[in-house]
């Protein structure tokens, strides 16, 4: 039987794979902030949302040239680059906070995962190509396995180093405030904010260096790719029908993974100032069940990984978008905490759903396949362009007794519901 990981890449392997989890903490440090900046700047949520737009806009912008400079360099010039703009894009909130505006953070947001794409692009493909093929999918749930851990992370950073230490005055109650007051509350909240991040521009400094010296560039599984042309690669790409679809399917799952976790602050808000909660109280209890969804992620992730042995991969992604379709129809139309129960257990039917969709995308796309990995880094643009388009929905005023908040959510059950169809077409094709 084919191991899984083989010894000769086992450092890298564990090196690699620590990037996962940086990348995660990234992610999900940030969905709560679209609250904190819309409480801090008192803005509208759709304001606030513009956070997601910078963050995975960056990357979008930057995959296809990331996937360009790691064909002509290195996977460990890809993963170097990856980590010193991440540096730089959380040590830019140490300015931002000095500017005291909200656009300053966006730009830092927009750089920081420029890094982001870098070491998504130059990471999955590189998991992939550690071993044989028969074990590609296996092996890439295994290291986005440690993703999660670094998402929970994040979260707890988010709830105990920021949300929890933000100034308690309520979104109305800013309002109110004259310019002075409100300059004073607005610059202490900033530098609350923005302290974690720069912490872990430090850390990711550290990281770098041991990236420079513990990685050597004969250990990375690099592929010939003299003689490939981008426009011939493209076009291979494009009439490769499960890639085409794949990058689709990733644009909705990545939107509803973001979608969900961001939009749940405001979900749980909701449900517990009905309760007769104060507002502070309310974000940092609903962040709280973010961790518990983000604690079922990571459980599923390593579960999955296990039914991947005697479950086909494109069947479990069918299934699992199968009960996401269920339980979102649970959080639209469950008022209460049991669509809030039903908002977490979403958390486990997405946990398979990244490295799948990646794994089965690139399975037939051979040398192509470090290209064929920016165009399904920049599908990650569904989380930039889905959450504030929820965000509108948000702001409205419901339909037919039904919140605004919890309609927003028919837009996660139509991106599960593109999952499930891709699900079926890869099934089905597999057959003939």
């Amino acid at each position: 039987m084919n191991k899984v990981v083989e010894r000769r890449y086992l450092l890298a392997f564990v090196l690699v794979t620590c990037c996962f989890a940086l990348w995660g903490f990234a992610n999900d440090i940030t969905n709560p902030m679209v609250k904190a900046f819309s409480k801090i700047f008192r803005m509208s949520v759709t304001d606030g949302a513009l956070v997601q737009l910078a963050f995975y806009g960056g990357y979008f912008c930057m995959a296809l040239p990331a996937a360009l400079f790691v064909r002509k360099h290195s996977f460990k010039a890809g993963l170097l680059m990856g980590l010193g703009l991440y540096a730089v894009g959380a040590l830019m909130f140490v300015p931002a906070k000095a500017i005291g505006s909200y656009y300053p953070f966006l730009i830092a947001y927009f750089v920081l995962t420029c890094g982001l794409s870098f070491l998504e692009t130059t990471a999955n493909p590189y998991i992939l190509a550690m071993g044989s093929k028969e074990t590609a999918t296996r092996r890439l749930n295994l290291a986005q396995a440690f993703n999660p851990i670094g998402s929970l992370a994040g979260m707890f950073v988010a709830m105990q180093c920021i949300q929890a230490k933000l100034n308690p005055l309520s979104t109305e109650e800013r309002a109110l405030l004259n310019d002075e007051q409100f300059d004073a509350v607005k610059n202490a909240d900033l530098a609350v904010l923005s302290r974690p991040y720069v912490i872990i521009g430090a850390v990711l400094v550290v990281f770098f260096v041991v990236i420079l010296l513990l990685v050597k560039n004969h250990a990375m599984a690099e592929e010939n790719t003299a003689g490939q042309h981008f426009g011939p690669t493209v076009k291979r790409l494009w009439q490769n029908r499960p890639y085409r679809y794949g990058v689709l399917a990733q644009f909705f799952y990545v939107g509803v993974q973001i979608m969900c976790w961001t939009f749940i602050i405001q979900y749980g808000t909701r449900i517990f100032m009905d309760e007769g909660m104060a507002e502070q109280a309310a974000e940092v209890l609903s962040q709280r069940y973010n961790i518990v969804a983000m604690a079922i992620f990571c459980v599923s992730r390593f579960i999955c990984t296990f039914l991947l042995k005697y479950i086909h991969p494109s069947k479990l992604l069918t299934c699992l978008g199968v009960v996401g379709v269920v339980l979102v129809l649970g959080v639209i139309f469950w008022d209460g905490r049991m669509g809030l129960y039903c908002l977490v257990a979403v958390s486990a039917c997405m946990s398979l759903m990244f490295p799948t969709i990646y794994g089965i995308a690139l399975a037939d796309t051979g040398e192509d396949a470090k290209i064929g990995a920016a165009g399904l880094i920049m599908a990650i643009l569904g989380g930039s362009v889905l959450p504030p388009l929820q965000a509108r929905i948000i702001d409205g005023n419901g339909l037919g007794g039904v919140s605004s908040v919890n309609l927003s959510f028919i837009l996660p059950l139509l991106c599960f519901v593109v999952i499930v169809l891709y699900g079926c077409f890869i099934t089905k094709t597999e057959k003939r």
